[in-house]
Parts: C-alpha cells; sequence; structure tokens
C-alpha cells in the first residue's frame, strides 16, 4: 500500500509538519536508490513539498534518475546537520518514485521550483516515513507510519 504527501499529512498532520520542517532545516539530503545489480547507490538530492507532494527533481539521465526509472524504490533522509545533535531528530521516508512525463505537471513545477532544464521529475508514493529522536535525554524515540496505519511509537531507555 502507498499514499502521496497529501494523504500523510491528512492521517498524521502533526508527524508531516514535523518531517516536512526537518527536510525544510537544509537545503540538501540524501537518496537511496538501487543501481542494476541491486546494490544500493546514494546521492545528494534536493526535494520540495508542493501541491499535495513530495517531488524529486534531479538532472537529465543522472544516475540516480537512471536507477529509479529501472526500479522506483527509494529511501530519503533528511540530512542532519552539523555536529551530533540531530535537531529535530532523525527522519526517513521510504516508497516508490514515479517519473512524471504530463508537460503540464512539469511547467507547473518548474514555474515554482525553477530547476535547470531539462530535468526529470518524480512523484511520490510513500510506503513508510521514520522520525527517531531523543526524548528527555532518557529515551530513544522511534516513530513510525504506514500508509493505512496509525503512527506507532516505540520508546527505548
Amino acid at each position: 500500500m502507498t499514499a502521496n504527501w497529501a494523504a500523510f499529512t491528512t492521517a498524521e498532520p502533526d508527524f508531516a509538519q514535523r518531517v516536512e520542517e526537518r527536510f525544510g532545516a537544509f537545503t540538501h539530503h540524501t537518496l537511496a536508490t538501487l543501481r542494476k545489480d541491486g546494490s544500493p547507490r546514494t546521492s545528494g538530492l534536493e526535494v520540495r513539498f508542493l501541491n499535495g507532494e513530495l517531488w524529486l527533481g534531479m538532472m537529465p539521465d543522472s544516475r540516480k534518475a537512471l536507477d529509479l526509472l529501472r526500479d522506483a524504490r527509494f529511501a530519503l533522509q533528511a540530512n542532519p546537520g552539523e555536529g551530533q545533535s540531530m535537531g529535530g531528530g532523525d527522519v526517513r521516508i521510504s516508497g516508490r518514485a514515479i517519473e512524471v512525463v504530463d508537460a503540464g505537471t512539469k511547467a507547473g513545477y518548474g514555474e515554482e521550483v525553477e530547476p535547470p532544464e531539462p530535468f526529470h521529475l518524480f512523484r511520490t508514493e510513500l510506503t513508510e516515513v521514520v522520525r527517531t529522536y531523543v526524548e528527555d535525554d532518557k529515551y530513544l524515540v522511534v516513530q513510525v507510519w504506514k500508509p493505512g496505519e496509525p503512527v506507532r511509537t516505540i520508546r527505548r531507555t
């Protein structure tokens, strides 16, 4: 089961806001894709939350774009920032990236973001959103959301 960003924000608005804020704290994040041989590839990436979607834009024929065209599965990790504080926690999103070929949709995205032309544009279908953070200097808290399920919270000492 998958869901777009709007479905996540409707189901879990507070959690979604924290995740979006975490991604908004820095410009560049880490995208994991799968190479032809199935091994992982990590790449830097900027993301956008627009019109109820989480968008991934990238240069034409970049390795990460070619990976996603071959196998749509991805994992995206918010930039942890400097030092060891992990302000706002560690945030990860997994799912499938679907290439957008509709000229009108790409043009609308281009007007908002003004990416270098030409570019690949992917809309995401989420399968899991995870936030890990430390609470009261005592607990490691892991929040997990999957489409169709409530947020599951695990606290460890």
